[in-house]
């Protein structure tokens, strides 16, 4: 696992009870930075983490709140940043797939309404009003945003068409963050590959080992791969803004 000097930096970290979310912020916490762990308020795990990374020393507080309700973003970041005392980067990774195994892509009827709303709140519009919330103070610190996008929002079919689509506009919402708050604060996006957590726990295991056949490093992802991707973007990468990064093994080759 790469480290970086992060002394003094403020950063918060949407979705951070599990997987990607969570070892980003063992790791950014881990390099010096105080950061708040975001998690939705009747999730256990969220409380039980941040009394887990406390013991061992490391400078996480809890924020939390549910980034598919817009006033609550707001209301959530405001209170992190209140919290931690400023904010110099902000990790967008809360997401949801909405369901236990992939939808078949020819299936569209799977795609309900029900569906569609609940990963485009959670997945774009959480993305979009965090960053907005967190912009005044991003453009105090000379910040940046991260947002954790897929592949399903570049070539690949993801869990469901409404998880596709959630993840295409997060990578054309990162290009448009960066236009709008440029110069000031950097704004990019990580496409991983399928990574091994608990939302893919339920999957298939053929999908899974498919996945990891037809990747050029015969592996899938792990939520520490996509971590190391944030804190690149986290540490250093001072003219790199408007980007996409994609971290999948080559599977998209």
């Amino acid at each position: 696992m790469i480290k970086a000097e992060l002394a003094g930096r403020a950063i918060l970290v949407t979705g951070a009870s599990s997987g990607i979310g969570l070892a980003s912020v063992r790791l950014l916490a881990g390099c010096g930075a105080r950061v708040a762990l975001n998690h939705l308020p009747d999730d256990p795990r969220g409380p039980a983490q941040v009394a887990a990374l406390r013991a061992e020393g490391l400078d996480v507080v809890a924020a939390p709140g549910d980034v598919s309700s817009r006033a609550e973003a707001e209301r959530m970041v405001t209170t992190a940043i209140e919290t931690l005392g400023r904010l110099d980067h902000l990790v967008n990774n809360a997401g949801t797939a909405h369901v236990k195994e992939p939808v078949d892509i020819r299936d569209l009827d799977a795609v309900t309404d029900e569906l569609w709303d609940a990963v485009l709140a959670t997945n774009l519009r959480g993305t979009f009003a965090c960053s907005r919330a967190a912009a005044t103070a991003l453009k105090a610190a000379k910040g940046g945003i991260t947002s954790i996008a897929s592949v399903a929002g570049l070539s690949q079919p993801g869990s469901s068409m409404a998880y596709g689509a959630s993840k295409a506009g997060v990578i054309s919402l990162t290009r448009n963050l960066a236009r709008s708050l440029a110069p000031d604060v950097r704004v990019n996006a990580i496409a991983p590959g399928l990574v091994l957590t608990p939302w893919t726990a339920p999957w298939p295991e053929t999908r899974k080992s498919g996945s990891a056949e037809a990747a050029l490093l015969k592996r899938n992802c792990t939520p520490e791969d996509i971590a190391e991707a944030v804190l690149f973007f986290v540490a250093g990468a001072a003219m790199v803004t408007g980007q996409v990064l994609v971290v999948d093994g080559g599977r998209v080759l």
